[in-house]
């Protein structure tokens, strides 16, 4: 992608009705000519909500499940991204988004959404808090990973990370599409993927391992600037790897967040 000029303050620009351009601050953190899935994660989000925005009863739903599967390279180019109503439906509906490109599927995410009912009788579930944001310093996230995204966060653990065990909080300044408001549920899930990098098993100058999905289940909208990723990272004894995430906001436990890994060692350079 051609940057000779500064970058917004924010991840996409908007093309048309379904394209969008990536920044500077989306570049990745294996490649930084590759976009970072995370901010894209947060896109997909907010073109699927858009879309449903424009039908009848659309915003009594909300979404409980997300899952994606990554099918290729991310190029840092501009991308298209068609959604399409899978299970229609006014209490129960699934919705799939497709991004491409050059024409080419990378991403395809399917979301659940469920109705939105008062059940403040019967919640419950662990609502242990984490320490507020306020009250921690910033770790120099890119001390250790490379790429545009990762320079554009804020990264806030509640401890020294430790090799596979992580607590930490996320926050960004940067809008996710220029010029556009985005709800608070894709702002929150453009910082989830960022969990497979903030709790490292081996340096990723010896091993690579990048996540070939991610999945999100959710019993409560996310609130407030801040993402909470409480995250474990596993690996395997034939190349596989999980890294599996307990996702917060400021008032709590919010769901879980699972990234599957594909370890081996790094290509000498």
């Amino acid at each position: 992608m051609n940057s000779g000029t500064p970058a917004p303050d924010s991840y996409y620009e908007r093309i048309d009705e379904h394209r969008y351009k990536p920044t500077a601050h989306a570049g990745g953190a294996w490649d930084p000519d590759e976009l970072h899935f995370s901010p894209l994660g947060g896109l997909v989000v907010h073109a699927i909500e858009r879309q449903l925005a424009r039908r009848p009863g659309g915003d009594g739903l909300v979404m409980a499940r997300i899952s994606y599967d990554i099918l290729g390279r991310l190029a840092l180019d501009e991308c298209e991204i068609r959604v399409e109503v899978v299970r229609p439906g006014r209490t129960i509906e699934l919705v799939e988004a497709v991004v491409l490109v050059a024409d080419r599927p990378v991403v395809r995410a399917r979301a659940w959404f469920l109705a939105a009912i008062d059940t403040t009788s019967v919640a419950g579930g662990p609502d242990e808090r984490l320490t507020p944001p306020e009250e921690l310093a910033s770790w120099e996230m890119s001390a250790l990973w490379p790429g545009g995204y990762i320079a554009s966060v804020d990264v806030r653990p509640l401890a020294p990370p430790r090799p596979g065990r992580t607590t930490a909080w996320i926050s960004t300044r940067h809008t996710l599409v220029a010029g556009e408001p985005s709800s608070p549920l894709a702002s929150y899930l453009a910082l989830v993927d960022t969990a497979n990098g903030i709790a490292v098993r081996q340096p990723p100058t010896a091993w690579i391992y990048p996540n070939v999905d991610l999945t999100v289940h959710l019993h409560r909208q996310p609130v407030g600037d801040w993402t909470g990723l409480d995250t474990t990272v596993t690996f395997g004894p034939t190349g596989q790897g999980l890294t599996s995430t307990v996702l917060h906001d400021v008032d709590g436990p919010v769901g879980h967040a699972l990234q599957m890994l594909t370890v081996r060692p790094a290509p000498e350079r």
